[in-house]
């Protein structure tokens, strides 16, 4: 079974592309997950998703895609941050993500606190 992917995303297993764009890093992020979420991936598709995990994206970029990803803006996460003054710091680069946060996060996306180191 083939994942669908946008043929400027497909790549051959094994050649890291840079990503280069929000767009493009929400597409990956969504072909990940959809490869994740299978209880019996074949051997490509393993192949496919080891080589594709995400590089080097900050835990801002992974926090912004994880929010489109789901339809959400700044003040849905006040919850989470405690202010939606305190989002806009982190959502701007002026505040870190501290344990709490990343722990919040990681529970109200479904997914590993590794995806904000």
């Amino acid at each position: 079974m083939m994942i669908a992917v946008p043929e400027k995303y497909a790549l051959a297993v094994g050649s890291p592309t840079r990503i280069t764009s929000e767009r493009q890093h929400a597409q990956y992020l969504s072909v990940l997950d959809k490869l994740a979420s299978k209880d019996n991936p074949t051997t490509e598709e393993e192949k496919y998703a080891e080589h594709h995990s995400i590089p080097d994206a900050s835990p801002v970029e992974v926090l912004r895609t994880l929010m489109d990803a789901n339809g959400l803006r700044q003040k849905d996460l006040v919850p989470i941050f405690g202010s939606e003054s305190i989002v806009s710091e982190v959502l701007h680069k002026k505040r870190d993500l501290n344990k709490t946060h990343i722990e919040k996060l990681s529970k109200r996306f479904n997914v590993s606190p590794a995806v904000f180191f």
